[in-house]
């Protein structure tokens, strides 16, 4: 049979049911079947090619089809494919584990895989849940999180989330957290800085531990920027802050760094540009490049030796999942890492940051563009009806939805936030395939506040 989008997509249609859509959408919007991926391209069954401006959900770093990857991956399915890793683990584990704990900040040192980003919430809540119940101190129950959050969409995970749009509906089944106003600077006064609106901020977050301390766990906090709510960014003097008082009133930090991770900020990872070192790290995305599914939870020795004991004294983490530790998801993992160490990425990502800052400019001018923000290897744009007052556009105008479906026609998938368009490429982007993204995202803007 000859492979077309359209018989592929009324396939699709009749079976699948796909993530975060509405899919009577797809009634009058077509379903793209993507045939091949290369470099930054994707390209439909029909020969349309589409610039991957979000990294696929912002799991891609170094383009579809690595080849350094692919050799990888194409070896470890000579040896090993899978093994169960309770009793058993294999090389790939644990190469990816030490290196793992090299590269992450100081007293990381023990390395739990789990499969998802939300797999690695659920796995850090409980664990620093158990640690103190292992230590007696069975009133801590809570956690402390930031409104506007996002940590996925397991039920622990969307629990200390506080996006309503994927939170509302749940919320009978959902456990009580504290949420503490954020340290977003998107509603700084004018003149005021980053770091002087986020210091000024983070005394709401110390009020909220100086009243729960005794009954709180943790806190939970995706560092620098929260991505799923609406891409908005802060300071890193807020984690500085963060991380003293968690010490202070003896809470542990939980560092969700599943979107932010592996240079997006630009840095390795955003809490290296507070110099800080979390309880617990939570890592996935990124991990593979984009290829499988996997993630992991970095913790220290302190916590890990809390659960170390006779097996009488059921003190054990029992926390399982049935593909932990994959041995190809791990190797591609290893690869991923091996290409930022062998090809100096860091260092190649922030020329490629200020090629996305000039790109970028011109937006500022826009008469519906309320804020271009910049953290690293993300770029926000901000759309509004009043560039003035900030008003907003009404949600249920799905102005953003316009844009996405205008680029897809010149051939770029931006996928906005609500209102807020964001680039977030593979690092092998070049500067011709930024400005074409550029062109394209102001042409999408003057579409979508026109329609």
């Amino acid at each position: 049979m000859n492979m077309t989008n359209q018989n592929l997509a009324d396939r699709d249609l009749a079976v699948l049911w796909h993530p975060c859509t509405q899919m009577k959408d797809h009634e009058h919007v077509p379903i793209i079947p993507i045939k091949k991926g290369q470099g930054v391209w994707l390209e439909d069954f029909d020969g349309n090619r589409y610039l991957d401006a979000i990294s696929s959900w912002w799991v891609n770093l170094f383009g579809h089809a690595n080849p350094v990857i692919n050799a990888a991956l194409k070896d470890q399915l000579d040896t090993l494919e899978h093994v169960i890793f309770a009793g058993f683990t294999h090389e790939s584990g644990i190469k990816l584990a030490e290196k793992l704990v090299e590269i992450t900040p100081p007293g990381l040192n023990r390395c739990f895989y789990a499969d998802n980003g939300s797999a690695a919430v659920e796995v850090a809540l409980k664990m620093s849940f158990h640690y103190w119940r292992n230590l007696g101190q069975t009133q801590k129950t809570k956690f402390i999180t930031l409104e506007n959050s996002y940590h996925g969409e397991t039920l622990g995970a969307l629990a200390v989330g506080n996006v309503a749009l994927y939170k509302k509906t749940y919320a009978p089944l959902l456990m009580d957290v504290i949420t503490v106003p954020g340290p977003d600077c998107y509603f700084r006064e004018p003149g005021e800085s980053w770091a002087d609106y986020s210091t000024r901020r983070f005394a709401l977050m110390e009020h909220a531990l100086a009243q729960h301390a005794d009954s709180v766990c943790a806190v939970i906090i995706e560092p620098l920027v929260q991505c799923a709510g609406s891409m908005r960014m802060y300071d890193p003097v807020y984690l500085k802050c963060l991380r003293a008082a968690c010490d202070n009133y003896n809470v542990h930090l939980i560092a969700d760094e599943v979107a932010v991770g592996f240079g997006r900020t630009g840095t390795l990872f955003a809490c290296e540009q507070a110099a800080i070192s979390p309880d617990f790290m939570c890592l996935s995305k990124g991990l593979t490049g984009g290829y499988l599914p996997l993630s992991a939870v970095l913790t220290t020795d302190r916590i890990y030796q809390a659960f170390y004991d006779d097996y009488t004294k059921l003190t054990a983490f029992l926390h399982s999942h049935s593909y932990t530790g994959n041995a190809l998801a791990c190797r591609a993992g290893l690869a991923t890492i091996g290409i930022f160490q062998q090809q100096g990425i860091i260092e190649k990502n922030k020329r490629l940051a200020k090629v996305m800052a000039k790109v970028a400019a011109r937006f500022n001018d826009h008469l519906n563009v309320a804020e271009v923000r910049q953290t690293g290897m993300i770029v926000a744009i901000e759309l509004v009806k009043n560039k003035a007052t900030r008003e907003p556009y009404p949600w249920q105008e799905r102005r953003g939805f316009k844009m996405h479906q205008f680029a897809l026609t010149k051939g770029v998938l931006l996928r906005p936030l609500g209102n807020v368009i964001y680039f977030m490429p593979p690092y092998v982007i070049t500067e011709a395939e930024l400005e074409l993204l550029a062109d394209v995202a102001w042409q999408a803007i003057g579409y979508a506040v026109n329609n």
